[in-house]
């Protein structure tokens, strides 16, 4: 009943085509920072939905595309007119705790019933403290660190936990034999990149993959890869793992490229935006492989119907971040349809049921089906394997 719910809403939002969006920001990520999120028009009571990202700065591509795939689900579902209904309005943190709790309070201050959480991890660390504080239930699409929800009841995440993407990725270059010897390059004041990095090497090691460089940086010194890249080259790397965001990966990719370097380059979630970063030529991450849990050229209905919508509102291909956020509010709906939910009852209430629905549902969406989660928060769903061709996401598996 459960998968039959969501499959009927999905197919209605299809059929009545495009809703407005409101946003004035499509295609940038450098968008009006005063990020009032109600932009959609629900035509009864709504539930309040709120979350914090970097709408501007260095990581505005996860925050923007976040944003734009939630409007398009609040979108769907508020067009089906029915008993569910939400109003959406996120907070731009740019990418700082600080900022990301006073966006939360301002979110708090807005009646907020149930949160996003925060786009990246390190705000989301501040944030989700604030949401265990107030009992206000938290899914948040990216913020993958361990810390956003160790020892929260009540915080989620749809994306994969740090350490579960260090393993899987080892795991899969083990048995696609991708690579004999593995060079790291990874951010040693990131709790993302360190999280991925010691499971990588962990599971690495326990499956006799050997790694012959693993070098580190730090925020004030990242633009400048030569040492590392030296490193891997030297000791004869065939493969390099990049557990981190895309900023440092395109600098990286570019200096190899400028002394002939020419490994194999795995990355992970963090990677993804490459291809549409300002200034960045693609052709240098042609080749590159990932994991992801989104497709943007898988040939599935739902699929189609997201990114084709993503790209007539918004002028680019959706990214995972945009999935995943989409897949949220799917959740959401579900879930409130489930516990039959009313606009009326208060954070705390809505927090239990939350609880109650997200340790006991089963969730089919864009970012993977049959898709379960624990009583930590974390979330249970495979991986895909994506590689770089023609300046597409291709799938590997």
């Amino acid at each position: 009943m459960k998968k039959k719910l969501l499959c009927m809403a999905l197919a209605a939002a299809m059929a009545l085509g495009l809703c407005a969006c409101g946003s004035d920001d499509a295609g940038t990520t450098e968008p009006d920072a005063s990020s009032e999120g109600t932009t959609s028009t629900a035509t009864g009571a709504a539930f309040k939905i709120g979350g914090t990202g970097p709408l501007t700065g260095d990581a505005a591509i996860y925050g923007v595309a976040a944003k734009n795939g939630a409007q398009i689900a609040v979108d769907e579902i508020n067009a089906l007119g029915g008993d569910i209904q939400f109003d959406l309005r996120y907070e731009d943190d740019v990418n700082d705790p600080e900022k990301a709790v006073n966006a939360y309070n301002t979110l708090k201050d807005w009646g907020m019933q149930l949160s996003l959480g925060s786009v990246t991890s390190k705000p989301g660390e501040a944030t989700t403290v604030e949401n265990n504080a107030d009992r206000i239930f938290a899914l948040t699409p990216s913020a993958s660190s361990q810390a956003n929800i160790e020892g929260k009841d009540n915080v989620f995440q749809m994306c994969f936990m740090d350490p579960n993407q260090g393993s899987a990725s080892a795991r899969y270059i083990d048995e696609q034999d991708l690579g004999t010897k593995i060079a790291i390059i990874w951010k040693n004041d990131d709790v993302y990149s360190k999280g991925i990095h010691d499971k990588f090497v962990e599971e690495a090691e326990s499956r006799g993959l050997e790694i012959v460089s693993d070098t580190t940086f730090a925020t004030g010194n990242d633009t400048d890869f030569s040492v590392q890249v030296a490193d891997a080259q030297t000791n004869g790397a065939d493969l390099v793992f990049l557990p981190i965001y895309y900023q440092p990966a395109s600098l990286i990719l570019a200096q190899a490229d400028k002394v002939g370097y020419t490994p194999k380059w795995f990355g992970v979630d963090g990677m993804d935006g490459i291809l549409t970063m300002e200034g960045f030529d693609p052709a240098l991450a042609e080749g590159v492989m990932l994991l992801t849990p989104f497709n943007a050229d898988a040939d599935d209905e739902k699929t189609q119907a997201f990114v084709t919508k993503y790209q007539e509102q918004f002028g680019e291909t959706p990214n995972q971040f945009a999935a995943d956020a989409y897949d949220c509010i799917y959740a959401y709906y579900e879930a409130l349809t489930n516990a039959k939910a009313t606009p009326d009852m208060d954070a705390e209430t809505l927090c239990g049921l939350m609880q109650e629905q997200f340790t006991t549902m089963t969730f089919s969406g864009l970012t993977g089906t049959e898709v379960t989660w624990d009583a930590t928060g974390a979330v249970s769903k495979e991986p895909k394997g994506m590689v770089i061709q023609n300046g597409a996401y291709v799938g590997m598996d």
